[in-house]
């Protein structure tokens, strides 16, 4: 009795265990044996179509850079690598580090060539002795050997040029308007603006409230700058609701306020 109840509970724990699945190893066999087909056959395929490159077409409007130059550099950029294993966005990378290159894109031309369109940099200042910063404040040459001389020059601390480029473009316009121009835009390391206009008048505008004495400078002594400037040496906008003149014979002239630059110096 004892004995046909242990083989009752034995029969119910196999047939309640867990069970290995049935594995369909012709199919799996199949399936894998198409991958490899498949895999064959695109690498076959990649083979044929990975030509030498022969030809390198470089298009732009060139002043600065060399087409030349640009065409040897990406035959030594892609060394020995065909049509379709060529790395476009390494080459269009690296071709974009070259002086005066903005910006390159590269496309393949069937059966066997290259096209790199390039666009070059343009200068809109240049930056302490030598450097070069182009519309969008970037400093694209740090050590040009060519500086075009009709650029303004803008100078400040290590990391400033974004900020100095930004405040040169949004008061040049207003400038040009009055009938000056900037010859030269400074942030010093205290934080202070200056700017010397093309007619040889500085003005100042210290480290606060810039924007406020900007516009001051524009609506109340810009005309006057304008007519009198063989006389005048600066122009001084750090006061608090007027400015001061400094004449080339010596004399100073405050037009209004007592000067708010107490903790400017």
């Amino acid at each position: 009795m004892f004995s046909n109840r242990k083989v009752r509970n034995r029969r119910r724990a196999e047939e309640s265990g867990w069970k290995l699945p049935v594995i369909d190893w012709r199919s799996l066999a199949y399936g894998a044996a198409g991958v490899a087909v498949v895999a064959s056959f695109a690498w076959i395929i990649v083979r044929a179509l990975d030509n030498p490159i022969d030809t390198v077409t470089v298009q732009g409007r060139f002043q600065r850079v060399s087409p030349m130059e640009l065409e040897q550099a990406v035959r030594e950029r892609i060394n020995d690598a065909g049509l379709v294993s060529v790395d476009l966005a390494g080459l269009q990378g690296s071709l974009e580090q070259l002086p005066w290159v903005d910006t390159v894109s590269v496309a393949r031309v069937w059966p066997r060539g290259l096209q790199v369109r390039v666009v070059e940099q343009v200068a809109a200042a240049r930056w302490g002795s030598n450097g070069l910063l182009n519309a969008r404040g970037e400093l694209f040459l740090s050590e040009s050997r060519f500086i075009p001389p009709e650029l303004p020059r803008l100078s400040g601390p290590k990391g400033s040029e974004g900020m100095v480029a930004q405040r040169y473009l949004a008061i040049q316009g207003r400038l040009v308007e009055g009938g000056v121009r900037i010859a030269a835009l400074r942030l010093d390391a205290r934080g202070a603006w200056e700017i010397d206009l093309d007619n040889g008048v500085r003005v100042r505008l210290g480290r606060r409230q810039v924007d406020e004495r900007f516009e001051r400078f524009v609506a109340a002594a810009l005309r006057l700058v304008v007519q009198r400037s063989a006389e005048m040496s600066y122009v001084d906008m750090r006061y608090t609701n007027g400015f001061a003149v400094g004449w080339r014979n010596g004399t100073r002239v405050a037009t209004a306020d007592e000067l708010d630059e107490t903790t400017e110096g």
